[in-house]
């Protein structure tokens, strides 16, 4: 995955990081549209709104991927309520804390992007059972993670399958805003 870090054109890059936060809307708006899970909590969705944060992090700033991470959650709170932010800024630290050692921390990705994905998908479902704890003020939630943990696994699968897919036509398109991308570091 190239790293882009152009000093020379912030403003692109802020342009580049906007246009990934509507893309990561778009994702959890079309996710919203879907029924609910059985025996999951309500409002489990598949985290697809993910591959944009990923590819952020991969790719741009931490500060950009926690801007993403940010828009995401205040369009749960307009949308479904104070709680709906909570539980999707959590999610979404824990996901973000994920990814940035994955993708910044170790020198190479050894997970792959499907077992990023995975392991994205898992601290995200961790992050919201701790809001759940506490917005409860019972541990009692607990009883969702089996679910959450299968649910997690197969939804992370397909999240690092489809961000495999369509990471080459992210990055092409990313390469209008910001310049030759400065290292790249292997993924698969």
């Amino acid at each position: 995955m190239p790293s882009f870090t152009d000093k020379k054109s912030p403003a692109r890059r802020v342009a580049l990081a906007g246009i990934l936060g509507a893309e990561a809307l778009a994702l959890a708006w079309l996710e919203s549209l879907l029924p609910a899970f059985p025996f999951l909590p309500p409002g489990a969705k598949p985290g697809l709104s993910n591959i944009v944060t990923m590819f952020a992090v991969s790719t741009l700033n931490i500060s950009d991927a926690f801007f993403i991470v940010l828009i995401k959650s205040a369009f749960a709170g307009i949308t479904r309520g104070l709680t709906a932010f909570f539980m999707s800024l959590c999610g979404g630290l824990m996901s973000l804390a994920a990814m940035v050692l994955i993708f910044r921390v170790s020198k190479k990705n050894r997970l792959g992007l499907i077992g990023t994905g995975v392991c994205c998908a898992l601290a995200h479902n961790l992050g919201q059972l701790i809001a759940a704890a506490i917005i409860t003020d019972t541990v009692t939630i607990a009883g969702y993670a089996p679910a959450l943990l299968i649910f997690g696994v197969c939804t992370g699968i397909v999240t690092g399958c489809v961000f495999r897919a369509v990471s080459p036509l992210l990055i092409k398109i990313s390469k209008h805003f910001v310049s030759t991308p400065k290292s790249t570091t292997e993924t698969n």
